[in-house]
């Protein structure tokens, strides 16, 4: 009995600097080089993404992930061919064991657009509702000071009324009186 080829999942990271012609033509030539001696289980692409650390100066890379079933021959073209192609960044060829699962959907989805427009009302109001407490705060701020300035202008205008009691009845006494 022939035992089955076994699975490879190929990572493929194209330079997103490259043509868009040209990363298209790398994923094309690397299907045809596994259909030729093998099949293709799986094609996943996971876009631009960050690298754990830059090569060449690049901090980013387009991943994707082809899992097959593919001879020896398969595998020695694939790597003989991407070593030398430009526009691959790294590529990695893992041989995988039975039983192991589908691979995680790594894909980055934008967000809906209601998710979005939701989120930026919520931020609006916060800032609506901050911007209020604000104007609050400022108006009791004024309201005191104006309430402790009239205060003092009060207790000022007591006072001089005081003197001038004073004064007006040290006169009436005569104690004033000019000296001759």
């Amino acid at each position: 009995m022939v035992a089955p080829a076994p699975t490879y999942d190929l990572m493929l990271m194209l330079d997103p600097k490259a043509e868009q012609a040209t990363r298209t033509k790398i994923r094309s030539d690397v299907k045809a080089m596994i259909e030729q001696g093998g099949t293709i289980i799986g094609d996943h692409d996971y876009g631009n993404r960050r690298m754990s650390f830059e090569i060449n100066h690049e901090a980013n890379a387009e991943y994707d992930l082809v899992q097959f079933h593919g001879t020896n021959s398969v595998l020695e073209q694939l790597q003989r061919t991407l070593r030398i192609t430009d526009g691959v960044t790294r590529f990695r060829i893992i041989k995988l064991r039975a039983g192991v699962g589908d691979p995680p959907d790594l894909r980055q989805e934008a967000p809906a657009v209601a998710e979005v427009v939701a989120e930026v009302e919520v931020a609006a109001e916060a800032v609506e509702e901050a911007v209020i407490e604000e104007a609050l705060e400022e108006a009791v701020i004024e309201a005191v000071v104006e309430e402790a300035v009239a205060e003092a202008i009060v207790d000022e205008a007591i006072a001089e009324v005081a003197v001038e009691e004073a004064v007006a009845e040290a006169d009436a006494d005569g104690d004033n009186a000019p000296a001759a």
